[in-house]
């Protein structure tokens, strides 16, 4: 079964808080917050929840930014919706799942992030823009193999 899931990114002064993940897939990769949309959930809400659980803060002013297709070894693993905010409210800390780090928007250590990242993240950290990718790995995730951008220019409710 295909996963829908959600990533948030927390950009202040020019910095964005990404979490050193300490358990799961990607373990020991820095990345945004985010996890699984639960049945019933809306990937706002699992955003915002994922947030409170993994770094005991929610996020304030929350703007969706796309949704990352990604295939791993040939089958459609999640669909992963993007979200960027520009605060906080409650006090940051370490759980056994993360630990949260700033870091310079321009500066990202793309060498201890999953391979992708590279390609969309500053599209939509520091283009603002809003994005539609695809990302072919193999290897059960050793290799990223194919890789598809989308940007949206205009994008509306209906």
């Amino acid at each position: 079964m295909v996963r829908v899931e959600t990533l948030l990114y927390i950009v202040k002064g020019g910095n964005v808080l990404l979490i050193m993940k300490k358990r799961g897939l990607g373990s020991g990769l820095y990345n945004g917050v985010g996890g699984k949309v639960e049945e019933g959930e809306l990937p706002l809400q699992a955003a915002i929840r994922e947030c409170e659980e993994e770094i005991g803060v929610i996020p304030k002013n929350v703007e969706w930014m796309g949704v990352l297709e990604f295939v791993n070894d040939g089958s459609i693993y999640s669909y992963v919706h993007v979200f960027i905010s520009d605060g906080y409210e409650g006090e940051l800390k370490e759980t056994e799942e993360a630990k949260p780090i700033w870091f310079p928007v321009k500066n990202l250590p793309y060498d201890k992030m999953w391979e992708d990242d590279k390609y969309w993240l500053p599209i939509v950290l520091v283009e603002r823009k809003k994005i539609y990718a695809t990302f072919h790995f193999k290897d059960n995730w050793a290799k990223l193999v194919k890789s598809k951008i989308f940007i949206l220019n205009k994008v509306e409710n209906v």
